[in-house]
């Protein structure tokens, strides 16, 4: 991800893309890593081996966001520390915390589950056996039709042809 930003970054700025995509990998590689082992390290000292709580995540995400932003400052130089140590572990914090409320709503195990293609907004639906087969119903019906026609036109030329023929015979019998 961070190599086709950089790579985006490089020509929207006309610099050599080569270079902005692997700067941005290293950074995106740097902070995800960090962020990654951060949070494992966090989540085992917090509660050891058993499930961690949501509150525990929480607090895992935002030590693991500010030691990643740590490192972070640390590769654009010493100023950018402390900012990013707090700008990161913010989002940390945040985005766990908007999942543990996402993870929180209780789940009616009854209730049908909806997959993508039974979205209002989904340009795919989904169809019944009944529908399937209405559908080719439909299909062969216009086929069996357009049949229909074609027969009806080859009958006509070969009437036509016919009639040409019986005509042009008298026609040749009388110059002969």
């Amino acid at each position: 991800m961070g190599m086709f930003a950089g790579t985006a970054f490089g020509i929207a700025r006309g610099a050599p893309p080569l270079i902005y995509s692997l700067a941005m990998g290293g950074q995106w590689f740097t902070l995800g890593s960090s962020y990654y082992g951060a949070r494992l390290v966090a989540l085992r000292a917090l509660r050891g081996y058993e499930g961690p709580r949501s509150a525990d995540k929480t607090k895992a995400s935002a030590i693991a966001g500010g030691f990643a932003g740590a490192v972070s400052g640390m590769i654009r130089g010493p100023r950018n520390i402390l900012p990013g140590a707090a700008v990161f572990m913010l989002l940390g914090a945040g985005g766990q915390a908007v999942v543990n409320s996402v993870d929180s709503k209780p789940v009616d195990p009854n209730a049908p589950k909806k997959g993508f293609l039974d979205s209002k907004w989904s340009p795919v639906t989904r169809l019944t056996d009944r529908d399937y087969e209405k559908m080719l119903e439909e299909k062969l019906l216009r086929v069996e039709a357009e049949i229909a026609i074609v027969d009806d036109s080859i009958k006509a030329l070969h009437d036509e042809e016919q009639k040409g023929v019986r005509e042009s015979s008298p026609k040749q019998a009388d110059e002969s």
